[in-house]
């Protein structure tokens, strides 16, 4: 086990929320973070009186938490929207609120292996980081150490963790998402990064429709980051080292940056 593997199972743990408790907790954690801390356009606490963010997207979404163990906190949580049972083709909400570029193109036989990232959030008082600006996954500092803050340099990576092993759990190899450049710049210190695939759009902010190709990233991850990707795959357990098997199984149509690979 490296270094970075020990401090995350130290520090953190994934929680499947699959239960009517931790969906609760789940919608409680995003209106916290959507809703009263970051502010976020669009998130208005007068539209949730419960005080539960929701929407009619989590009914066919996966949802997971992120626990700090030291302070036995939720802190962070994500979900995957999964195509829409009664209709698979269906758009996706960055498809109807943002712009793809026209060479971009997501087919029906990919759909069924594609997810949109969404609500990938931690909650603001959290490692707080200099120089970060509000954002759907910024997070905070209090009570954590000064070790703990070298070990493991973003809890971030902890939700990054989760999403890639629940893709590779539900057979999803496309993920789509619309986030600030500046998050996706973060992500490529640790080679996370999404390519974009539309202009910037008035979406909860300013956001840009981005897309990736999940084994893309395992390749990458692999040969920049070993130990990233070790964590991540548990040793290639959870996704094999040699993607070549699922690359033939699951060869999509999309151009994004250049990159065209068929279906």
């Amino acid at each position: 086990m490296n270094d970075i593997e020990a401090a995350f199972h130290q520090y953190f743990e994934i929680i499947d929320a699959d239960t009517p408790e931790l969906l609760k907790t789940v919608f409680d954690l995003r209106y916290r973070i959507l809703c009263v801390h970051n502010v976020i356009p669009g998130f208005d606490t007068n539209n949730y009186p419960n005080e539960l963010e929701s929407d009619q997207y989590d009914s066919h979404s996966i949802h997971f938490l992120l626990r700090h163990r030291p302070t036995n906190t939720f802190i962070g949580t994500t979900r995957l929207i999964l195509p829409n049972p009664l209709d698979p083709m269906d758009k996706f909400p960055t498809e109807l609120n943002t712009h793809f570029y026209p060479g971009f193109v997501l087919d029906s036989s990919s759909r069924k292996h594609t997810t949109e990232v969404s609500r990938f959030a931690i909650l603001s008082d959290f490692f707080k980081r200099k120089g970060e600006r509000n954002m759907l996954s910024q997070s905070t500092e209090i009570g954590c150490k000064a070790q703990e803050r070298r070990r493991f340099p973003h809890p971030m990576l902890g939700l990054v963790v989760g999403l890639i092993q629940l893709c590779a759990r539900n057979n999803i190899y496309h993920l789509i998402s619309a986030m600030e450049p500046a998050l996706n710049k973060l992500l490529g210190f640790y080679s996370l990064q999404m390519n974009p695939i539309g202009p910037p759009a008035d979406y909860h902010g300013l956001r840009t429709p981005y897309y990736l190709y999940l084994p893309d990233l395992l390749d990458r991850m692999y040969q920049d980051h070993r130990s990233l990707w070790e964590l991540i795959t548990d040793h290639g357990r959870i996704w094999p080292m040699n993607l070549a098997c699922i690359h033939q199984k699951t060869l999509k149509t999309a151009y994004t940056d250049n990159v065209y690979i068929s279906e």
